[in-house]
């Protein structure tokens, strides 16, 4: 056994192999000791070899499938070696025989197929990347949906696409694994190396071809060899890992480069578009806008908000379907209850392709169908868009009557349990399950028969896996029973502690009759099921298509339930240069000021002067918002090419190409990659890409090195942004002196967050108006965030001198520090502020308007009004 072992082990290099022995996966050696510590599991001994003690552990099978998901997560492959034969088979070759094992799946992070260790509502992509020459391409796939998408991408656009997509593999030629070894790492996903062959561009294309069964691929779409290469990777790892059970796998799509919105990494970390900072779905703009009602449709609207569409006709038939299910909030509720209803028929159907599924994934196909038929008779005088997809969700009624009849409402998991199919649905199967169910009758009646004969009433005939029926007594009875004429009929046949077992020849015959029906029946419903297989799969396009269908129309139903919940507009999105907002919003930030009862300050953001586009440079103190405002109008933008309703009171928006976010701050230890390090790699980034039509938003560029050196690269890079990209932008900065460029270059404005001094505290209004700040109120902020009082007293001196100094043309600061004491110790921390006296705040406070008449009201205004007039407070 230890010898097949290492045999299977050997030609399955780099995974932890789960070996089959009976009710557990065991592991020995080296995958032993990893899996114990990976699992938090006992690790053991079994036998030696070469004189050393074996390690060993196990999972029980029933339970693998947790298991599995923790070594996937933790950066594991796992080979599942399953019984190939019944051990009583191997016997017959000899009493030494080892029971034939063989590898049937190979379990990596990107093959994952089983609803437990899947995020309904997020794709699992498996990817590969391809580099021929000057030429590269992305290929991926979902094969829990049997989603197949490629696209040309060129290297360095590889880092920003793995971005969009987050696959959890991603595959690559061992020629190539240095040089996009960084960006899959950054990606989060798991690099796998394969051979060249499997990158073969003339093989591949015989693979593909084989692969849907068609003898060229010109009616998918003109690929170049770089797209081919990459797909044939897929086919043959996917082959590789599945065992030549290869799922149902759509036919390609080809993706345009420029069909979507460009959005790199560190711009998708920084909107936190579908991962929050602190990591998790909790507190992205996903999580904030989500209102679908399916798994599919959650995955859709997460690819629509990691890719908005660039295609203006695709972008107003999105806004149609939205319009129109938001009109009518009546029939919108009834369809969103009825996708409510709607199961994962793209993962169910996958999972029958691989012959994984069972009786539940089969009533998924079957509630599906039903309720497309449902949604499309709702969807009849739907608009275009909604129309279309109606039209997939019918034509199903052969199967779906199928079945209806087949199964029953609630079947087992495992087709191996029986008991799925229903009742009168075949004939044949209806006759053995009545002999098999009337068996039980007449072992009831036999029981009954025999305590009669016997005259001992607590004789039962009972069951189990070793002597199959039996009749038992207690060992009182032993004696009698064991001396005739009991005797000529009851067969003995053990004797227990406390118990004595008999059987009889009629008993025998009866067990043959039961056991055959049993066995029968199953064997009749394994039958059925592997019929009705077929039959899902036959109509496997359709069903993907209604899949597919049901998905489009929940996103929309979605999109249309958010602009419902709160003052959300239809944006006017067209081909010009314009970026104008009225009242604008963050939905995260909104979302969480709303939970706590607080209201969000809108604001308007105008970066447009007729067709010339325009850039804001925005000043404040800090915690004043410019960041939230910064992002929000990049939210926008990026819903509005979605196809959904925006935060805003208005919005006009000309196409943008591509979003470019340098907001926060972080380092890269990893890399060797200081704070200021990492924001001018991104900035070097925009500066280097944007187009004419991107939306750029910067946030403190410079603040990481010496003042002077800040002020110089922020200075310059905004003059690089005006000049020569040519492009929209928002740019906060606490560089004061900045602010003489809205004089000096077109198109450039100032405009400023608000706040309000009182009585020495500082009041953020969060309200972006035109102009400038004069200051940045970082000391006040210190002090609200809890610095001890002596320091923050410290601070707004040390801040005086300096600006007096700066004021009156005297020395640099670097002279000022030196006419500075060094030490304050013997400075003592200065007294907490005496509340200043506020008698309209007084007189407030002793009135109680809930015991006031009328008049009494009337004279306490009279009052207040004449405190107000004083002057007095």
């Amino acid at each position: 056994m230890m010898a097949q072992y290492l045999e299977i082990r050997a030609a399955n290099p780099g995974a932890l192999l789960f070996y089959r022995m009976g009710d557990f996966y065991e592991m020995f050696f080296e995958d032993a000791v990893a899996a114990s510590a990976a699992l938090d599991i006992a690790l053991t001994k079994r036998g030696t070899h070469e004189g050393e003690p074996i390690p060993m552990c196990g999972v029980p099978v029933h339970a693998a499938e947790g298991y599995l998901l923790t070594l996937i997560r933790k950066g594991f492959r796992v080979a599942i070696a399953e019984q190939m034969e019944d051990p009583a088979e191997a016997r017959k070759r000899g009493a030494k025989s080892v029971v034939r094992r063989e590898v049937v799946r190979l379990v990596t992070p990107g093959t994952l197929t089983e609803e437990s260790l899947l995020e309904a509502r997020r794709a699992n992509y498996l990817a590969a990347w391809a580099g021929l020459r000057d030429q590269g391409a992305l290929a991926w796939v979902d094969i829990s949906t049997g989603e197949f998408r490629v696209m040309e991408c060129p290297l360095m656009r590889l880092g920003p696409e793995l971005a969009r997509l987050t696959p959890r593999e991603v595959l690559v030629s061992e020629t190539n694994e240095a040089e996009i070894a960084e960006f899959v790492t950054v990606s989060g996903a798991a690099l796998t190396p394969l051979a060249r062959a499997s990158f073969d561009s003339q093989g591949a294309e015989k693979r593909l071809c084989a692969l849907w069964q068609v003898g060229t691929l010109d009616a998918f779409g003109s690929f170049a060899r770089a797209e081919l290469s990459a797909m044939g990777a897929l086919a043959d790892y996917i082959d590789l890992t599945q065992r030549g059970r290869l799922p149902l796998l759509r036919p390609p799509v080809r993706e345009s480069l420029g069909g979507v919105v460009q959005i790199d990494a560190a711009t998708r970390r920084n909107l936190e578009l579908t991962q929050a900072l602190s990591g998790g779905r909790e507190g992205s703009l996903l999580a904030t806008i989500d209102r679908t009602r399916t798994a599919a449709g959650a995955r859709l609207l997460e690819r629509r908000i990691a890719a908005p569409a660039r295609d203006l006709r695709e972008i107003r038939d999105r806004q149609t379907a939205v319009q129109y299910l938001l009109d009518d909030s009546l029939f919108r509720a009834d369809l969103r209850e009825a996708l409510g209803r709607v199961p994962d028929m793209d993962r169910a159907l996958s999972r029958l392709a691989l012959e994984r599924g069972g009786p539940r994934d089969m009533t998924a196909i079957r509630a599906g169908l039903a309720q497309a038929e449902t949604i499309a008779a709702m969807l009849q005088d739907a608009p275009d868009r909604l129309a279309r997809a109606a039209q997939a969700l019918v034509g199903h009624e052969t199967l779906l009557a199928r079945l209806e009849a087949a199964l029953i409402d609630s079947p087992p998991l495992l087709a191996r349990d029986g008991g799925f199919i229903a009742q009168g649905f075949d004939a044949e199967l209806d006759e053995t399950r009545r002999l098999r169910d009337e068996g039980r009758g007449v072992i009831a009646a036999m029981q009954a028969r025999y305590a009669s004969e016997t005259g001992i009433s607590a004789l039962k005939i009972k069951h189990n896996n070793v002597l199959g029926y039996f009749i038992e007594t207690t060992a009182t009875h032993a004696e009698r029973m064991l001396a005739p004429p009991l005797s000529e009929t009851f067969i003995h046949r053990q004797t227990t502690a406390n118990q004595i077992r008999f059987t009889t020849v009629e008993l025998s015959a009866l067990e043959t009759r039961i056991l055959n029906a049993g066995a029968q029946a199953l064997e009749i419903e394994k039958r059925l099921f592997d019929e009705m297989r077929r039959a899902i799969l036959d109509e496997a396009g359709r069903i993907g298509a209604a899949a597919a269908a049901l998905a489009e129309i929940d996103v929309a139903a979605g999109f249309a339930e958010l602009a419902a919940g709160g003052e959300w507009c239809a944006p006017i999105v067209d081909d010009s240069r314009a970026f104008e907002i009225e009242a604008g919003r963050h939905p995260v930030v909104e979302a969480a000021l709303s939970r706590a009862g607080a209201p969000f300050v809108a604001n308007d953001c105008k970066l447009s002067q007729g067709q010339s586009p325009a850039i804001w440079l925005l000043t404040g103190p800090n915690m004043a918002g410019k960041s939230t405002f910064l992002r929000q109008n990049a939210l926008i933008a990026l819903l509005a090419q979605a196809g959904a309703h925006v935060p805003a009171r208005r919005a006009r928006l000309g196409l943008v190409s591509q979003i470019f976010s340098r907001v926060g701050a972080s380092d890269d230890l990893a890399r060797g990659r200081s704070t200021f390090m990492v924001e001018m790699v991104e900035t070097a980034a925009i500066l280097n890409q944007a187009d004419d039509r991107a939306l750029v938003i910067l946030d403190e560029i410079g603040r990481g090195t010496a003042t002077w050196d800040g002020l110089s690269i922020a200075w310059a890079v905004l003059e690089h942004l005006h000049a020569t990209n040519r492009c929209r932008a928002l740019f906060a900065t606490h560089y004061h002196e900045m602010t003489g460029l809205a004089a000096k270059l077109d198109g450039v404005e100032n405009a400023t967050v608000s706040v309000k001094e009182w009585n020495g505290e500082v009041i953020f209004l969060h309200e972006v108006r035109r102009g400038a700040a004069d200051r940045s109120y970082g000391v006040q902020v210190a002090r609200l965030a809890g610095l001890p009082a002596s320091v923050v007293e410290r601070a707004r001196v040390l801040l005086e001198t300096l600006e007096a100094g700066a004021r009156d043309g005297g020395p640099r600061p670097a002279a000022l520090l030196d006419d500075l004491p060094l030490f304050q110790a013997q400075v003592p921390a200065p007294a907490a502020p005496q509340p200043v006296s506020n008698p309209l705040a007084e007189h407030l406070a002793d009135l109680h308007p809930d015991d006031m008449t009328p008049r009494e009201a009337l004279e306490a205004l009279y009052a207040l009004k004449r405190l107000a007039a004083d002057g007095s407070c």
